[in-house]
């Protein structure tokens, strides 16, 4: 994993973490989506999306990890890991990225303790 740094990617995450009270921008697979309601009492994937625009905006890291899963793969050369803490609880969060006509996606792919 390496930290990334590219301006480009990096706008593109400042862009939609910027929208994540909105629908489409921080999107959900349903496995992450369980793994909120399951394990952290009191949030929603949407109040998860607003720690993740926190944590990038206070300058939080996030890692770009070559994408080596074949159901992946194929579309995504990277994914891109989040890792802090929520409620004292540490967490991973990784995510896709997809550059679309009306802005960027951020698909959160799966998420669990670090």
């Amino acid at each position: 994993m390496v930290r990334l740094d590219d301006q480009r990617i990096l706008k593109l995450f400042r862009l939609g973490l910027s929208e994540w009270n909105c629908d489409g921008f921080v999107v959900w697979k349903k496995r992450p989506s369980q793994w909120v309601d399951e394990n952290l009492e009191g949030h929603t994937t949407r109040s998860v999306a607003k720690l993740m625009c926190e944590h990038f905006d206070a300058g939080g890291e996030i890692d770009q990890t070559r994408e080596r899963r074949a159901d992946y793969a194929s579309f995504y050369e990277f994914h891109y890991d989040f890792r802090f803490a929520i409620d004292g609880r540490r967490v991973y969060i990784e995510t896709v990225l997809d550059e679309t006509s009306t802005g960027p996606t951020i698909t959160v792919v799966s998420m669990h303790d670090e």
